[in-house]
């Protein structure tokens, strides 16, 4: 399944755009000096930016994380740059120092699950995913948090955490993206995903009677879903 992550992360020109109109928030405690500095590394990072020089951008962005330690935006650029370049360790280093700062930083979290999730340490990332939902209700975030339960084999948290997702209407009008032969994929309602996960805790746990109702009703729901169908045939 996947799921384009938020468009700070997804989409750095972006990023740099808005850096571009943001200045430093005031700080009487910067000397004209230092705000100088910072509007010029700004500029360069803006610039780097602009002509996909990564390396020296993630300098201008350590220099001003260390010339401005209250300010949150440049970690964030900063575990951006990490996530997109594919450097998940780093990421959800940074991310997590973030964390550390401010708990409640959505930014932050996202970064530092999907880090995680990436560089396979699921028992690590699954609380972020929650925090992630709570904060936000984002259903990804919750159904992100069931399947990690489920691959942890914490099969009751995971069974509960599948039927909060079932029942929320916000779930309805929501698809994901599941891979199917040769490559390619196809979009599939939430609900119906929920369901298929559903089947398969069940099926983990020896019952497949619950399993294959659930794997039916999810097929109900969505007739081609092919990975349904395919467990319903392997049962």
């Amino acid at each position: 399944m996947k799921k384009p992550i938020l468009i700070l992360i997804a989409n750095l020109m972006w990023i740099s755009a808005a850096l571009a109109q943001e200045t430093v928030a005031p700080n009487p405690e910067l000397t004209e000096s230092l705000r100088l500095r910072n509007e010029s590394d700004q500029r360069i990072y803006e610039m780097a930016m602009r002509y996909n020089d990564v390396s020296v951008a993630k300098l201008k962005l350590y220099e001003l994380m260390e010339r401005n330690p209250r300010n949150p935006r440049f970690a964030e650029l900063l575990s951006s740059i990490y996530f997109e370049m594919e450097q998940y360790s780093s990421s959800a280093l940074v991310a997590m120092d973030m964390l550390e700062r401010d708990a409640k930083n959505t930014t932050a979290l996202e970064i530092a699950a999907y880090s995680l999730e990436q560089i396979g340490a699921l028992e690590r990332a699954l609380p972020y995913f929650e925090s992630l939902h709570l904060l936000t209700g984002d259903m990804f975030s919750l159904y992100k948090t069931s399947y990690l339960q489920y691959s942890l084999k914490k099969y009751e948290e995971a069974l509960n955490s599948v039927n909060m997702l079932i029942k929320d209407k916000k779930a309805v009008e929501q698809t994901l993206s599941f891979p199917t032969e040769g490559n390619a994929t196809q979009e599939v309602g939430m609900v119906a995903a929920a369901l298929n996960l559903k089947g398969l805790i069940y099926k983990d746990q020896g019952s497949n009677t619950e399993a294959k109702a659930a794997f039916q009703e999810a097929l109900a729901m969505s007739p081609d879903f092919e990975l349904a169908k395919k467990n319903v045939a392997e049962l």
